[in-house]
């Protein structure tokens, strides 16, 4: 048996204590990675809270893991001991479905996350099914990838999904954790790109993220303008939001794209008919969509803009995330073993 050392939270909101627990055998998919930097994501914050109703406690959070393999499941013979690897939001599904044969295993129906009903990356082991454990590339920064396998792949995957050219003009809604990502693989994509935020002060460093435009939400005038200006908004936020100005900001058979979970989305159907739009969005990405984020990023030297904590500091980690002051990743760096 294996001992993971941990911080675990044992019930909703609470703070991070040091936990112990016993990982069981490995299984002949699976491999174990030795955790080196784990990436702190909103998501980690709201299985704390419980905010879904899916929480289990004790919980170890920490989905946006870089480590090492440290032992393969004896049908794994292309990962091996020492590599280095990421592993995100989900950890395992079940390869025989539809979905999952078709390279869609984040929709997959049995599809596992990495910190539901299991223990994550705040520890100094994980577990994994192999196929999720994406190899990260040599050029890559393993203390600031954590990241890009949850928020990176989360603004990557719409690019792909919807089919984005480098012609199209695509807007990003928010500039935060995922939004300061997005502006870097779209302005690498080729697109011309405009940033959409509450905060003026964010827009010189959306502009050098790869920002072309900035427009500033509170002036309602300044997105009325844009009328049939967009292939695609981004929506990275949270937050209640405008729709029917969104919706209008959209070319014919533009699409609204929701990343962030938004309290909900109300709008008219007579524009979505009439310009042939539509709104959607997506669930990460699969392990093949991943691994070629993390490619893409390397070519291009995107990485998040990261602050970096020792792991045995993560209520402070934490409350500075709860506070809204992370700018804009937090990684938490292994220091308990």
């Amino acid at each position: 048996m294996t001992i993971v050392k941990a911080y675990a939270a044992g019930t909703a909101g609470g703070r991070f204590e040091p936990f112990e627990y016993e990982l069981g055998d490995l299984g002949v998919d699976e491999v174990d990675i030795d955790v080196r930097y784990c990436g702190i994501c909103h998501s980690d914050l709201s299985m704390l809270d419980n905010e879904w109703g899916i929480s289990q406690y004790p919980l170890v959070p920490g989905h946006e893991v870089i480590g090492t393999i440290a032992a393969v499941g004896a049908n794994v013979d292309y990962l091996q001991p020492g590599q280095t690897v990421g592993l995100g939001w989900n950890a395992s599904s079940c390869m025989h479905c539809h979905e999952c044969m078709s390279g869609d295993h984040n929709m997959c129906a049995e599809v596992v996350g990495t910190i539901v009903g299991r223990h994550g990356g705040f520890a100094t082991r994980v577990r994994a099914d192999a196929a999720w454990a994406i190899p990260l590339p040599d050029a890559t920064d393993p203390a600031k990838a954590g990241p890009m396998f949850c928020g990176g792949v989360t603004v990557f995957n719409p690019i792909v999904q919807d089919d984005v050219r480098a012609t199209d003009r695509v807007g990003v809604v928010g500039i935060g954790g995922l939004g300061h990502m997005a502006l870097q693989f779209l302005h690498a994509w080729g697109c011309e790109v405009t940033a959409f935020s509450t905060s003026s002060d964010k827009e010189n460093e959306a502009r050098s993220l790869g920002a072309d435009h900035f427009v500033n939400t509170r002036d309602p005038d300044g997105l009325a303008a844009l009328a049939r200006s967009f292939d695609m908004i981004l929506v990275t936020i949270n937050a209640e939001l405008d729709w029917e100005a969104y919706i209008a900001a959209l070319r014919p058979r533009g699409k609204l794209h929701i990343v962030g979970v938004v309290p909900s989305i109300t709008a008219t159907a007579f524009p979505l008919i009439g310009g042939q739009k539509s709104i959607g969005g997506s669930p990460l990405g699969s392990p093949a969509t991943t691994a070629e984020m993390i490619r893409f990023a390397g070519r291009h030297g995107i990485a998040p803009i990261t602050e970096t904590f020792a792991l045995s500091r993560v209520n402070e980690a934490m409350d500075r995330l709860r506070a809204g002051k992370a700018r804009y990743r937090i990684v938490l760096e292994n220091d308990i073993g």
